[in-house]
C-alpha cells in the first residue's frame, strides 16, 4: 500500500511539473495570483486548494491547449477584481466548457482570476466527487454558497441552462434553453456585474442524435443523451467574453424574468455572431 501512495504522488508530481513547464513561465505565478486567500492548512473555507489545482490542472491544460485549441476574445471584459458572475451556454454532454473557462480566466485574462464553478447538487454525492470538487475550487450550486463567494469579491461561473442545456440533442444545438433565475436575483442582491461567455465548439465535441428521458429517470437525471461517438472529438473552442453588463432595480419578479430575458438575448447574439465569423468546426 506504501509503495503504491509513493507511485501514485510521484506520478502527481511529474503531471505537476509536466503542466508548469509547457503552460509558461509565469504560469504558477498567475495561478498564484489568481486564487482566493488560504489559510494556514493551504484551503479557503471552501476546501480549494492550490496545490491539488496545480495537479488537476495537467490533463486540463493538455485539452486546452493542444485538443481543442481554445481561442479566447474579450477577456478584458473581465473585471480584474471584485464580484462578477460570468454567464455561459451549456454543451457537450460532459462539462468540459467550465474547465476551459477556468482556464481562459487564468492563462488569459490581462489580470488572471479564479473563476468558481457551481455544480448540481447530486454531483457531490458521488464517490471522491465532493473532494475533487471542493479542492479545485468548485462548489455546490446552492444560493448562499453563491452569495458568500460574491460578497468576498470572488468571480463565480454559472450555466443558467443547467443539465437542459448540456445533455440537449444535436437538432438543438446552440439553441439557448430556459434560463433559471436565481443568477439574476443574486446579482441584484451583491450589485455584481454579468460577464457572458459564449461557448462555440462544445456542441460538437459530443453530438447526441436523441434524448432518452425514460433512462435519465433511472438514473435519477431529467433525460439521458443517446450520443454518436463515447469520447470528446478534438473540435476548437473559441470562447467570446461580453461587456459586463450590470442590472439595477429591485427584485420584482416582473423584472427579474425581463433581466434574464436581456441576458439569454445578449448571449444568444453572441452565439451567432461566433457562429457565423468561425471558419471551421475543428479548425
Amino acid at each position: 500500500m506504501v509503495r503504491w501512495r509513493e507511485r501514485v504522488t510521484s506520478a502527481a508530481l511529474r503531471l505537476r511539473s509536466w503542466a508548469v513547464a509547457r503552460a509558461g513561465p509565469d504560469f504558477e505565478e498567475r495561478f498564484g495570483r489568481a486564487v482566493p486567500s488560504l489559510n494556514e492548512f493551504g484551503v479557503d473555507r471552501f476546501g480549494y486548494s492550490l496545490a491539488f489545482s496545480l495537479w488537476l490542472v495537467a490533463p486540463l491544460l493538455w485539452l486546452y491547449r493542444w485538443y481543442f485549441r481554445v481561442e479566447c476574445r474579450g477577456l478584458e471584459n473581465l473585471p480584474a477584481r471584485g464580484p462578477v458572475i460570468l454567464v455561459a451556454n451549456h454543451s457537450g454532454q460532459i462539462p468540459l466548457d467550465a474547465g476551459m473557462i477556468a482556464l481562459a480566466t487564468i492563462l488569459e485574462a490581462p489580470s488572471p482570476r479564479a473563476v468558481r464553478g457551481m455544480t448540481e447538487k447530486w454531483i457531490s454525492g458521488l464517490p471522491w466527487a465532493s473532494t475533487v470538487m471542493s479542492r479545485s475550487g468548485m462548489v455546490v450550486g446552492t444560493p448562499e454558497n453563491c452569495r458568500r463567494l460574491l460578497r468576498s469579491g470572488e468571480p463565480v461561473l454559472v450555466f443558467p441552462e443547467g443539465v437542459r442545456g448540456i445533455v440537449k440533442a444535436w437538432r438543438r444545438r446552440y439553441q439557448l434553453q430556459e434560463f433559471g433565475q436565481g443568477f439574476m436575483r443574486l446579482a441584484l442582491e451583491t450589485g455584481a456585474p454579468i460577464v457572458p461567455v459564449a461557448v462555440i465548439g462544445g456542441e460538437e465535441q459530443m453530438p447526441a442524435i436523441a434524448e432518452l428521458p425514460a433512462v435519465g429517470r433511472l438514473l435519477g437525471l431529467s433525460t439521458f443523451p443517446l450520443v454518436v461517438f463515447p469520447l470528446p472529438l478534438p473540435t476548437k473552442y473559441r470562447l467570446h467574453f461580453g461587456a459586463p453588463l450590470r442590472f439595477g432595480g429591485t427584485e420584482d419578479e416582473g423584472a427579474v424574468e425581463w433581466n434574464v430575458e436581456e441576458v439569454k438575448r445578449r448571449l444568444q447574439t453572441m452565439i451567432d455572431d461566433g457562429l457565423r465569423s468561425r471558419a471551421h468546426v475543428f479548425w
